[in-house]
């Protein structure tokens, strides 16, 4: 069935836990509203709400997936490259309740963990309602108002989609945000980017290195995906060079045979943070080299101690650095400006492009439409203190703990345990009250 049409047609009435004598007005705008009511509420039909998704379906609980796309896993589906795999094994990336197949690879390419995210949602009969974006969400004291308009066109890359007239309004008891850390683009503005002749785009919109063999091509920055985008045009044979901006940590994707992130999980059950970390630093420096001679400075931070405190995540190498030794990738230092066909960095140099890829990265939306200031901070849409994933008045926020999938489940599990534990003390509660009822109506 066409999810465009289902999505329009359903209608989420459920007897037993909605009131419409306590539906909305419709709005000034005199456009339709469809009023729905449901114990939760999820946005983002990404793995973070399918993971709680699943959890809340097993244990039973009502609740409503809302997604603005046509489909699960969107960011996976429309804003990555293809060569994409995941970064850790994949026992460390396993959604609750669902193994990967023993047949995946340890690292799984875009296209299988997008085959199991379809997998996962048809296990546990989650069908979300696609093309609805929400505008605005609120607490008025009792319940959470949770306000959407349907999306008539989706567009991929950093474009937004375009919202129709049709809104939906949903009551809940519970509000799980699961829109995550990647929601949109991160675009910065820097200097003559309008003049800029040739082709600008964010990594959002780059799919692969066919088309720019012989291109000169600047990546600007050097995270996961920056070396990874990098990489992928050296392979193409592209003319390419990359930006790095800020110190960061290199470490090989494994060590001694084994992924280099469970050996990092495995000594820190050991040893002190600052000992893991001189170990990785030693076993990086004699496997990649120093990276601070191709012009990668390290934080004086080691990378694990880094990633607790301010949680930004060390660069997994899957040959990026060798491409950079052998000079078919051109490291550069911050960019200054951009000139008509080129750019001019802080060290004074101005070199000609013919594309600037901004791999930059993403941002979360949540500011935008969560009228809330407890919970999620209004500067950067991130919870106020890390790893937090429950707020005030039955607010709850998965995927957000800069930990990757591994963080994503963590979340979802202890996000379903608490609703499930309110639901059903609210189950028994509700059964006392009718059964007191009836024994006050009974004859003597």
């Amino acid at each position: 069935m066409d999810c465009f049409s289902e999505a329009e047609g359903k209608r989420s009435h459920d007897p037993l836990y909605c009131n419409n004598a306590h539906a909305p007005p419709p709005p000034a705008t005199g456009y339709p509203l469809d009023f729905v009511e449901k114990l939760v509420v999820i946005v983002g039909a990404g793995p973070a709400g399918l993971a709680t998704a699943a959890l809340l379906s097993v244990a039973g609980v009502p609740f409503v997936l809302i997604e603005r796309c046509n489909c699960i896993g969107s960011l996976w589906r429309h804003r990555t490259y293809d060569r994409l795999c995941l970064h850790l094994p994949k026992k460390f990336c396993e959604l609750p309740l669902m193994p990967f197949p023993a047949s995946f690879p340890t690292y799984p390419t875009r296209e299988q963990f997008l085959d199991y995210l379809e997998s996962y949602a048809t296990r546990f009969a989650i069908e979300p309602e696609f093309r609805q974006a929400v505008v605005s969400a609120e607490f008025n004291g009792d319940h959470w108002w949770v306000r959407t308009k349907e999306v008539t066109s989706v567009a991929g890359g950093g474009e937004q989609p375009t919202l129709g007239g049709r809104v939906y309004m949903y009551r809940c008891k519970w509000l799980v945000v699961a829109t995550g850390e990647n929601a949109e683009p991160a675009v910065p503005e820097i200097e003559g980017s309008a003049r800029f002749k040739g082709q600008l785009l964010h990594s959002s919109d780059y799919r692969s290195g066919e088309g720019y063999a012989d291109k000169r091509v600047l990546v600007v920055g050097c995270g996961n995906s920056g070396m990874e985008v990098s990489l992928d045009l050296a392979n193409h044979n592209a003319r390419a060079s990359m930006v790095v901006r800020d110190t960061v940590h290199v470490l090989p994707r494994e060590m001694l045979g084994r992924s280099t992130f469970g050996m990092s999980m495995w000594l820190l059950r050991w040893f002190h943070v600052q000992t893991v970390d001189r170990i990785l630093l030693t076993m990086a420096r004699i496997l990649i080299g120093d990276t601070a001679r191709i012009g990668i400075a390290r934080p004086s931070i080691g990378p694990m101690e880094l990633k607790a405190m301010i949680g930004k995540t060390p660069v997994l190498d899957v040959g990026t650095i060798a491409k950079i030794k052998s000079g078919n990738i051109q490291v550069f230092p911050a960019m200054q400006r951009f000139h008509d066909h080129g750019v001019e960095f802080i060290d004074g140099r101005i070199e000609k492009f013919d594309v600037v890829i901004l791999a930059t990265g993403y941002r979360s939306n949540v500011p935008y439409w969560l009228k809330e200031k407890d919970l999620f901070s209004e500067k950067d849409g991130f919870p106020r203190k890390s790893n937090e994933w429950k707020g005030k008045n039955g607010l709850y926020a998965v995927g957000f703990s800069k930990r990757g999938l591994l963080g994503v489940s963590m979340d979802a599990i202890n996000i379903s345990e608490d609703i499930v534990k309110q639901w059903r003390e609210m189950r028994m509660e509700d059964a006392r009250e009718n059964l007191s009822n009836r024994r006050a109506t009974c004859p003597v």
